[in-house]
């Protein structure tokens, strides 16, 4: 963490039901500005977190704040500042996309005028301009999505909370997904929120990750971090193809220090050292004109980082 604001915060969050605790005493701190990925399999307690979060749901215990704001005792402070894009987003099918957007900006009481002008500019961003007046009921799931996006803009929410975006959307409408979101946060400077399964996707788009299992925030941090914690051998491997790959490129890895074996596999090197030397070898590679074609540290994604996680920590 660093010593910027923190807008959403969790307190020994709870939420049972009867004998049965779907969140178990969450502290959680989101910075502001950040997008944080909450990742855990269905049925892990991240969407009760999410209802806790917006004030649709009492916890037993524990408490939620979102920029001050306690979610129970001010949830409707809270439903000021925060959009929510639901993992099954509903619209009025019958209506226009411009007139669902119509419709929300008058139940948050923006002036007409306003709402008009934001509305253009919305489905502009969110690419749906050019359908902004068919039925909702024609869209495909990948622009109900992006509708939703603009549907949680249109208050111009501090925080945005995603519950499974990508869900069910093509590669292509992915991909749309992804960029939207990281706009949210890089070119907005709100803080965004995600609940998914798909680790991948969240990877590529997040300051920080959470592991979130049986209702219990078992880590939470950077990637890079998180895999520092997860896999405490000292050995590191790496897979690296180059162009060109011939002896000259052995002796640049061999001249690292930390590179205590080298095989090659194919077209691939496989280096394992005592650190991690990714950033010293791409260096060396810059200053003698070799090409990086492939690079990847085995064993500390997020895949094998939430794997690990899940295997040898989950709550019994």
């Amino acid at each position: 963490m660093t010593d910027k604001k923190i807008i959403i915060d969790t307190e020994n969050l709870t939420k049972k039901y009867d004998d049965f605790t779907a969140v178990d005493k969450l502290n959680l701190k989101i910075e502001e500005g950040e997008i944080f990925g909450l990742l855990g399999p269905n049925g892990a307690g991240k969407t009760t977190t999410i209802l806790m979060l917006l004030g649709l749901t009492e916890p037993t215990e524990g408490r939620a704040l979102i920029d001050g704001h306690n979610s129970t005792m001010e949830p409707i402070a809270v439903k000021r500042i925060v959009g929510y894009l639901p993992d099954n987003v509903g619209f009025y099918d019958d209506l226009t996309g411009r007139e669902n957007l119509r419709y929300i900006a008058g139940l948050n009481s923006i002036p007409r005028t306003q709402a008009e002008k934001r509305i253009d500019l919305l489905l502009e961003r969110v690419g749906l301009f050019h359908v902004g007046d068919k039925k909702v009921g024609t869209y495909s799931r990948g622009m109900r999505q992006r509708l939703g996006i603009a549907d949680m803009l249109i208050k111009d929410p501090k925080v945005v909370i995603l519950d499974e975006p990508t869900l069910g959307l093509d590669p292509e409408g992915i991909e749309e997904m992804l960029q939207l979101i990281t706009e949210l946060s890089k070119k907005d400077g709100r803080t965004v929120l995600i609940s998914s399964h798909l680790l991948y996707q969240v990877q590529r788009i997040c300051d920080r990750v959470g592991i979130f299992v049986k209702g219990r925030l078992l880590a939470a941090g950077p990637i890079e971090s998180l895999g520092e914690k997860v896999f405490k051998e000292k050995t590191h491997i790496l897979e690296v193809k180059a162009y060109p790959d011939n002896e000259d490129f052995m002796k640049l890895i061999g001249s690292i220090n930390e590179v205590e074996k080298i095989d090659r596999q194919q077209d691939m090197f496989i280096i394992q050292s005592r650190l991690d030397i990714r950033k010293k070898l791409v260096t060396f590679m810059g200053e003698r004109d070799f090409t990086l074609l492939h690079l990847k540290q085995r064993g500390r994604d997020l895949d094998d980082i939430y794997r690990k996680y899940f295997k040898e920590k989950e709550v019994v």
